[in-house]
Formats: C-alpha cells, sequence, structure tokens
C-alpha cells in the first residue's frame, strides 16, 4: 500500500508545484518518489498485505512494481529534456505518475473492478499525455484515435467483466475460480466474458489482431510518450492479462477454448508485426510494429500459465524495457538534429557519436534476441517454458518470425555504420547532455549484465 500511497502523493506534488514556484524541483521530486517506491517494493518483500479485499500487494506486484518505477526513472531521463521546453510541465509530470498509479492497480488487484478502475486510471492519463504536444496536428490525431479505440476496448473488457459477474455472483478473482472450476466448458456465458476480458486487455498488450491503433497512435504521440506506451504500458498490460489468467481461468473448463484463440493471436500477432515492420521506411513506425511483434512473443507465457511463466514475464519485460527506452532515447536525439524519424536519417551517426551508435546497436541486438543481450534470455526463457508445456511449433514459428526481426533492425546498424548522408549537418547537433549520457550508459550496461547474469531477475518470483 505504500508503493500505491507514495506514488499518488508524489504525482499530487508535481502537479502543484507551479503554484508555489517549485518547478526547478519537479524532476529531482519525481526520481525521489519512484526511488521511494523501489524502496518500499524491496522492504514489503516476502509481507503479503490484503488491501480491503480489492488489492492484494505480495511479491507478484512488488516485483512488477519495481520493473515499472526502474522503467520510469529511465524515462524521466530521456524525458527531462523534451519537457524542459514546455511552459508549464508539472502537468505532464503528474499525467505520468497518475499513469504509474494506474499500472500498479493492474498488477496487484484482486478484484475485478479495481482492474477496470486501474486501466482506467492508465488510460485516461495516456489520451491525455499523447495530444501533450498541442502544436502538432498528429499528436492530436493519435490522441483522438486512442481515446476513440480505448473506450470502444474498455467497453469489452466492461462486458466480458458483467457477464463474468453473472455467472458467478462476484468480481472476487479466487471465488471467481472457484465457481469457474464447477461449471461446464458449454457455458456459454463464460465463454463470452472471458473473450471479452481478452479482447480489452488484448488491446492494451497491442496484440493482433487489437493492434490497429498501435502505428498511428505511435507514430503521432511525442516520442517520449511512444515509449511510455511501449515499455510501462505493455509490462502493466501483461501483468494484468497473465494474473487473471492464472488464477480464474487456467484449471477451468474453458481452458481449451481460450488456450487455441491465444494461440492463434500468438501466430497472427508475430505475422503482422514482424512482416509489416519489414515495409517500413521510418524507424519510429517500424519501432511501432516491432512492439507488436514483442507481444507475441510474451503472449506465450500467457498461454502456458506454470509456475515459471511469471518469471519468463518479468525478466522478458526488464530487458524488453531497456532495449526499448535506450532506441526510443536514441531515435529522439536524432530526431532533434535531423527533424525526421526516418531510417535515413541514421546515415552515418555512427562516426558522428559513437556512443548513440553502440547504445542503438545493443538495444537493437537485444530486441532482435542476440546473444549475450539482457533480450536473447528473455526469448530462451519464454521459448524454453512453452516448449516444456508442449507449444514446440509455436516456438519454431516464433523463431522463424525472430529471424525476419533480425533483418529489419539490422537496417538501422547497417545505415549507422556503413552509409553515409549526402547532407553536411553540423555535428555538434548530435551532442548529448551529462544526464543522456549517463542514461545510455547505464542502459548499455543493464544490457550486458541482464544477459550475462539473467537470474538477477529472473529468479526473483
Amino acid at each position: 500500500m505504500k508503493e500505491l500511497l507514495t506514488l499518488s502523493l508524489t504525482g499530487v506534488f508535481t502537479m502543484i508545484a507551479d503554484m508555489f514556484n517549485l518547478r526547478k524541483f519537479v524532476f529531482p521530486l519525481a526520481l525521489f518518489g519512484l526511488a521511494m517506491t523501489i524502496s518500499w517494493s524491496i522492504f514489503d518483500w516476502d509481507y503479503h498485505q490484503n488491501v480491503y479485499n480489492m488489492m492484494q500487494i505480495d511479491n507478484y506486484a512488488l516485483a512488477f512494481t519495481g520493473v515499472m518505477c526502474v522503467t520510469a526513472i529511465m524515462w524521466l531521463m530521456m524525458s527531462e529534456h523534451y519537457f524542459s521546453k514546455f511552459p508549464v510541465i508539472t502537468d505532464r509530470f503528474a499525467l505520468v505518475f497518475f499513469a504509474l498509479v494506474g499500472s500498479l492497480t493492474m498488477v496487484s488487484y484482486t478484484n475485478l473492478v479495481m482492474l477496470f478502475i486501474g486501466i482506467e486510471i492508465l488510460s485516461i492519463s495516456l489520451y491525455v499525455l499523447a495530444g501533450s504536444s498541442k502544436k502538432d496536428m498528429s499528436s492530436s490525431e493519435a490522441a483522438f484515435k486512442y481515446f476513440l479505440m480505448g473506450a470502444f476496448a474498455s467497453g469489452f473488457l466492461l462486458f466480458g467483466i458483467a457477464l463474468i459477474y453473472g455467472v458467478t455472483g462476484s468480481f472476487d478473482l479466487l471465488k471467481i475460480q472457484s465457481q469457474l472450476n464447477a461449471l461446464p466448458a458449454s457455458n456459454s456465458m463464460v465463454v463470452c466474458g472471458v473473450l471479452m476480458i481478452l479482447i480489452g486487455l488484448g488491446f492494451k498488450l497491442g496484440a493482433a489482431p487489437f493492434h490497429f491503433w498501435t502505428p498511428d497512435v505511435y507514430q503521432g504521440s511525442p516520442i517520449p510518450v511512444t515509449a511510455f506506451m511501449a515499455t510501462i504500458v505493455k509490462t502493466a498490460a501483461i501483468g494484468a492479462m497473465y494474473k487473471i489468467f492464472l488464477i480464474c481461468f487456467s484449471l477451468s473448463s474453458v481452458t481449451p477454448i481460450w488456450g487455441n484463440i491465444v494461440a492463434g493471436m500468438i501466430i497472427l500477432t508475430l505475422l503482422i508485426g514482424n512482416i509489416t515492420a519489414v515495409a517500413q521506411t521510418d524507424a519510429k513506425r517500424m519501432l511501432a510494429f516491432s512492439s507488436i511483434s514483442h507481444a507475441g512473443y510474451v503472449l506465450l507465457a500467457v498461454l502456458c500459465v506454470n509456475s515459471v511463466a511469471d518469471n519468463s514475464i518479468l525478466f522478458y519485460m526488464a530487458s524488453y524495457s531497456v532495449a526499448t527506452i535506450t532506441a526510443f532515447m536514441v531515435l529522439y536525439i536524432v530526431n532533434q538534429a535531423q527533424d525526421s524519424t526516418n531510417i535515413e536519417a541514421f546515415k552515418g551517426l555512427g562516426k558522428k557519436n559513437p556512443l548513440l551508435a553502440f547504445a542503438m546497436t545493443l538495444a537493437l541486438l537485444s530486441m532482435a534476441g542476440i546473444p549475450p543481450l539482457a533480450g536473447f534470455m528473455g526469448k530462451y526463457y519464454i521459448f524454453i517454458n512453452a516448449i516444456s508445456e508442449g507449444h514446440l511449433w509455436i516456438v519454431l514459428f516464433a523463431i522463424i518470425m525472430s529471424l525476419v526481426g533480425v533483418y529489419y533492425y539490422f537496417k538501422i546498424i547497417i545505415a549507422m555504420f556503413f552509409q553515409e548522408n549526402t547532407d553536411k549537418e553540423n555535428i555538434a547537433l548530435y551532442k548529448t547532455d551529462m544526464l543522456q549520457n549517463l542514461l545510455l550508459i547505464i542502459s548499455c550496461g543493464l544490457l550486458l549484465i541482464l544477459g550475462l547474469f539473467p537470474q538477477l531477475v529472473y529468479n526473483v518470483l
């Protein structure tokens, strides 16, 4: 509970900071609030706290909270330069913390009402952040599209919750589990309820066929906001999805039904995400389709729902988040210099700023699953677990799609090191400040450390 209160109070304090002329303290206060939340998560480890039978602050919730807060610290380091150009920044920082409050709720709920509340807290904050670049029409368009599609997906989720409640008479996960175990697989209300919940959560995860919003919203939103969506939002979504399927639906009579549908979603997500990414010439849009494909990989753990799948999800999202923050950080700096997110804007970056090019290379290789980086171990744990559960053919397909991913990730790497830009840019445009350099060094170190010593994260649950 202390974690939730810390994030909430930090959000409130950042929101009112301008009233007391404390703008210069907002960024340090935000970092301090996140550091305190991580500290509480460590101190509360193995201490399970039930909050009014609506939330359970256990090791699962604390682990995901820790990953999201570490990601948020890296994200703030990336976004500090972006926020500094606005005359008012406190509202944007407050929205970020309120989104984190929703994310924490999504991984700690024990009642479906709290799941819905957490998703709405997260979503409303993101609708505003997506349109936070007021002078950019594409940002406003992204916010409008996200709002419409998000409201539509929330309707599906709420309808699914209502159907489950109609059958079981409860919103509590454990009570729902006991009721569903006694019902036949032919109960159409249960099947419809499970599928509608899957649709609602699949939208937040960006999994096909509920991914249509992702490329346009990711491309239209400001780069830092896109990075937030691709990391923290996805971590919260997969944490929420895995929890409800593990507790409520993994042992019920409808398991074969939703299992086959999730398997189909995995195939479709990997196919659409990777194949469409190959055709992209814009790096930001390519990373959007890459994000869709990673939703397919992590869905393999949801399909398995066993004693080690939660560790696989946690490690995968930790490694993926670090790589994604790094990639978007470099993309942001390149965009500032070139006013373009096209892959051609990366030409010659290896000579102009070796640190940026090196960090981008590590991030892309990690997302491609190249050893000894963290992304390789993330996919390894996911694939090994899926094979042990008898899903060999899906794993083989995922490996093939990973090879496709190597192709489009290498397009940026080739542009950085093996192509020259004919324009005469000033090399000073690519210089980074101390905070940005620190983030790049930390992220590169994390990608290597997590790849070489995965047990630091993998064995925590």
